[in-house]
């Protein structure tokens, strides 16, 4: 069993949880009070945490946990797309004023949003993670930081019908959450540090075909998918790691 902190009980985080808790102890950081009565009332062990993109007039106190924890899990947005690059800057010093000079293993979850919108197939060698502001600040604190650049989030409630999308002869570049937590469950089990890796169904079907299935509508004769495809090979040949989802097509089932 192995102590594992997770940092933002988001949509995600909840989801990572509840299935790294059956065999793991784990403290997790929400941002309210509210938030924090419901999940002792569950019997999860949480403090109110956050990382405002400002400097703070005095530093964010170091988590008392994170000194018993074997792994950390990080998944608040840092990106430039939430913020400019001073204010991401400060959120970063914030959270490492959190993290402290944690050595244990680490994730991020980062987002495939940091490769451009043009149609070809990407690799993580197409946007080196030093090119990233976040990925590259983080990374330079901590050596041992895994990178895993999420697709869109996908499962449970959250179904590509239910939203207004446009290019709906595009690929989807999707994984859903129960991939995300394997990947994490295998990289700690292989004690991966420094990885770099896409994290997205291998299957990169249009949107019309993922929202026609979650419809129970047939599909129209066959067409061409356009749009960009993100390629997760990289993590599938290091960690000989088998999707549980790997069609966003069936995603809803």
């Amino acid at each position: 069993m192995k102590e594992i902190g997770i940092i933002g009980y988001g949509w995600l985080g909840e989801r990572i949880a509840s299935v790294l808790s059956g065999k793991h102890k784990l403290s997790v950081t929400t941002t309210t009070e509210d938030k924090l009565r419901i999940l002792h009332s569950k019997g999860i062990h949480a403090v109110v945490a956050s990382f405002p993109d400002y400097q703070l007039s005095e530093p964010v106190s170091r988590w008392e946990e994170i000194k018993d924890m074997d792994v950390l899990i990080i998944t608040i947005p840092v990106s430039e797309k939430s913020c400019c690059v001073s204010s991401l800057y400060n959120r970063i010093q914030n959270l490492s004023a959190f993290i402290g000079d944690f050595k244990g293993q680490m994730f991020l979850m980062s987002s495939t949003g940091v490769y451009p919108d043009i149609a070809k197939e990407f690799t993580e060698e197409d946007v080196p993670f030093e090119k990233v502001s976040g990925e590259r600040m983080l990374r330079s604190k901590y050596p041992q930081l895994n990178i895993l650049r999420l697709g869109g989030l996908m499962g449970d409630n959250r179904l590509l019908k239910n939203y207004n999308v446009g290019n709906l002869d595009h690929a989807v570049n999707h994984i859903h959450y129960a991939d995300i937590s394997g990947i994490i469950s295998e990289m700690m089990e292989q004690k991966a540090e420094a990885k770099l890796y896409n994290v997205t169904a291998p299957i990169h079907p249009a949107k019309s075909q993922v929202i026609n299935a979650q419809k129970d509508i047939p599909d129209e004769e066959e067409f061409e998918v356009k749009g960009k495809k993100i390629i997760s090979s990289k993590l599938v040949s290091e960690l000989d790691y088998v999707f549980l989802h790997p069609d966003p097509r069936k995603f809803h089932l």
